[in-house]
């Protein structure tokens, strides 16, 4: 009611503080999605050319060959077990640096973020010096006499999943990071004055309070993984391929851009839809306030 009593003046107020923000999200994100929709029904007639029709031929292929379908379902089955893994690797270290008693707990930040000042590219060809046949882990096996020939940990669905975890764990330390330095302390001390043991105040009052974080740091994880194309294509070999690489292929590869485009709008599609779900069932509020405490 209140609300009806707001001049003309006062009501567009909030649109104009936004109209920039807006403006930007249309011109960078909602433009270009439209435009690359479209696209999607252009005719490529190879090398690099195409003739711009309604032509329904890039999303028939798309629902009919397999070979996309395989695509979808290895990279669900990569970004799923990289998160979990992600999720057990990152909720201990989060926990550590946001309960511990160091007293200079800034460094412990300093170090979590300092791969970051690596470009990601360096950071994914490291691993072929490690796990390599001449690699670091190979050399040392065979120096120790363990070994006569080297193993073969690069090239697979193993080595790819190792560079996924060494980019993303990152992420998701700080999430859960954020969310349990957000927990009051106090309701740690009111859980052991009522009887609670450190096991039971942790599985009855950090653990729930600090979900949020751990469902954010799961869900970037997943989009992330789900559309990298760098790393399956470093250290994976030609059967471990992911959607994204479907899509490089098809741009950059065979020069096809409206089944590029559509494969584009199919993995936006497809990630946009996990978000939508995530938040109907586990709530994105619940995460927004979790990471604002």
């Amino acid at each position: 009611m209140a609300a009806l009593g707001l001049s003309a003046g006062e009501r567009r107020r909030p649109w104009i503080l936004l109209s920039p923000t807006l403006v930007t999200l249309g011109l960078l994100m909602v433009a270009p999605t439209i435009i690359m929709f479209m696209y999607s029904f252009y005719t490529d007639l190879g090398g690099g050319r195409d003739r711009p029709d309604f032509n329904p031929t890039n999303w028939v292929e798309f629902f009919t060959d397999p070979y996309y379908w395989k695509g979808i379902w290895q990279t669900a089955w990569v970004a799923g077990l990289t998160t979990v893994i992600c999720a057990v690797m990152g909720y201990p270290a989060g926990y550590l640096i946001a309960m511990t008693r160091f007293r200079h707990k800034w460094l412990l930040l300093v170090l979590l973020i300092v791969p970051f000042w690596i470009s990601f590219i360096i950071r994914t060809l490291s691993w072929i010096h490690i796990l390599g046949d001449q690699g670091a882990i190979n050399a040392v096996l065979r120096w120790l006499g363990l070994i006569g020939e080297p193993l073969p940990m690069l090239y697979n669905w193993g080595s790819v999943i190792m560079g996924m975890i060494h980019f993303l764990l990152p992420y998701m330390i700080l999430n859960v990071y954020v969310s349990l330095e957000g927990i009051d302390r106090n309701l740690l001390s009111a859980a052991r004055t009522l009887g609670c043991t450190a096991s039971q105040a942790f599985r009855e009052v950090t653990l729930p309070l600090s979900l949020p974080g751990l469902g954010a740091g799961s869900l970037l994880c997943f989009v992330l993984a789900a559309g990298a194309y760098v790393t399956p294509l470093i250290l994976g070999g030609p059967r471990n391929f992911l959607f994204g690489n479907l899509v490089y292929d098809a741009v950059m590869g065979e020069l096809d851009w409206p089944m590029g485009a559509t494969l584009s709008i199919v993995l936006l599609l497809l990630l946009g839809a996990i978000a939508v779900v995530y938040s109907r069932y586990m709530g994105l509020s619940r995460i927004y306030k979790g990471l604002s405490r």
